[in-house]
């Protein structure tokens, strides 16, 4: 079949359409947005600033750091099962992250029993878990203070175990991004494999 001139055109243009499609990049396709496992809020709000006792006996802002993702779980040395549990967990999603995400994290035990509870004790009980982890402490005063801030339920309960008195109080780790806004909750009991996915998109 014999072209016209109307009809060449028409197949150029098609031609350099189809040269120009094969040559153009595909539009960057965005990450679907990350399913949280863990309770999380769908307008994260900045975490509430205080300042403790670290373990090593220095005074500390929870904003110093700033810039890692922050694991901040109130508990007590004394408690016979949930608070070693929690830091277990914790400690064995850090190892599925392996090194270099796992130096993102930073995670903060408060104490809520300051009576018992000396820099000297939480160095020994926290380190046993992790030598990165830390544990805060402050007057009495202080705790209630920073409980306050954080929802946390704290009472001292009428049983007894090997170490003395016990404590009931919420067993839940904030987990708080590197901008110092608390983006999800890792409720008591939360699977290892949900915690770990959780804190990898928090320090991808």
């Amino acid at each position: 079949m014999k072209l016209t001139s109307a009809m060449a055109r028409r197949r150029v243009v098609a031609l350099g359409l189809g040269a120009a499609l094969a040559t153009a990049p595909l539009p960057a396709v965005a990450d679907p947005p990350h399913a949280f496992r863990g309770l999380a809020s769908a307008t994260p709000t900045r975490a509430a600033e205080f300042t403790l006792t670290a373990h090593t006996g220095q005074r500390f802002h929870l904003s110093d750091f700033r810039g890692k993702t922050v694991l901040l779980y109130f508990g007590y040395t004394s408690c016979p099962g949930i608070c070693p549990t929690t830091l277990a967990d914790v400690r064995q999603a850090l190892s599925t992250l392996g090194p270099k995400r796992a130096s993102k994290v930073q995670l903060i035990m408060v104490t809520v029993d300051p009576e018992r509870d000396t820099p000297a004790k939480l160095a020994a009980y926290m380190t046993h878990f992790d030598p990165t982890f830390l544990g805060a402490t402050g007057t009495p005063a202080e705790i209630a203070a920073v409980t306050r801030l954080y929802g946390i339920y704290v009472r001292r309960g009428e049983g007894t175990s090997a170490t003395g008195y016990l404590i009931d109080h919420t067993s839940m780790v904030f987990a708080i991004d590197a901008r110092g806004y608390v983006q999800v909750l890792f409720p008591h009991g939360i699977a290892v494999a949900d915690m770990s996915g959780d804190l990898a998109y928090l320090v991808r």
